[in-house]
């Protein structure tokens, strides 16, 4: 079994996606992002601070080429371009804000929300590689600890809370944290939807080194159109810090009765 730094390294402009890492036959979106962001990052900026992605077609497991293209390159920041392309097609372009999240930046000043209320991650079951009714295998859910608290989702329609752990106790770095912020089923769940939502677009902000230990993760649907869904995502730290922002524009559709 790969750890999740080896699933996503670049060698010489090359990643071999992990089968491992997929929903369905698919690699999945948060992943991807992943990959992209450790092509990306040098040695003076080795963090991602922010992240905007596009997902233009799926690509397929197995080796798949990673360019990455510096845009500026200052003392604190720098932007850089990258892309995943396969079969002579792009499959996700992603424009990156790189730079250093120290150990010792844990302090925030303010926060306009502190973390909801979740179950205790003891007391929930983890979710399963094959979710009751589903015909599609989440193979990622071998690796992460997924922990939903439906309860909570049942009291508040449109909103999704648990627990996220990487494989054998992993600590969460501002890398994984781009899979993080993808990794929760779609809140659409608790609309109506038939499961399928496939992310347009999808930005990230990482605001810290989080804290070792599981995460927090709170992810809601905002407005739904006849066949668009927007969806914020927000993760804390074991010490309760916010360490990720995300918002997504994905398709839906509502199951068929």
């Amino acid at each position: 079994m790969a750890g999740f730094a080896e699933a996503t390294t670049v060698r010489d402009g090359e990643a071999d996606l992990d089968p491992q890492w997929t929903v369905g036959s698919r690699p999945h979106g948060g992943y991807l992002l992943a990959v992209l962001a450790r092509a990306a990052r040098s040695e003076r900026h080795p963090d991602p601070l922010s992240a905007s992605a596009l997902y233009l077609s799926p690509p397929d497991v197995g080796p798949a080429a990673v360019t990455v293209e510096p845009l500026r390159e200052g003392r604190t920041a720098s932007q850089v371009r990258a892309r995943l392309t396969q079969k002579d097609r792009t499959c996700v372009e992603a424009l990156f804000t790189l730079g250093h999240l120290g150990a010792d930046q844990r302090e925030q000043r303010w926060v306009d929300t502190p973390p909801p209320p979740v179950t205790d991650r003891e007391s929930l079951a983890r979710t399963p590689v094959r979710p009751e009714g589903s015909a599609v295998s989440v193979n990622m859910l071998d690796l992460v600890d997924q922990r939903i608290d439906w309860r909570a989702a049942g009291e508040a329609p449109g909103d999704l809370r648990g627990w996220l752990s990487l494989p054998d106790g992993q600590d969460w770095d501002p890398i994984s944290l781009l899979f993080a912020a993808d990794a929760f089923p779609p809140a659409t769940f608790t609309l109506g939807s038939n499961g399928w939502t496939p992310t347009l677009e999808l930005t990230a902000y990482v605001r810290g080194m989080p804290a070792p230990g599981p995460v927090r993760v709170r992810q809601r649907a905002r407005v739904l159109s006849d066949s668009l869904v927007d969806q914020v995502c927000e993760i804390w730290d074991s010490a309760g810090r916010v360490v990720v922002q995300a918002s997504q524009l994905a398709a839906y559709r509502m199951a068929t009765r």
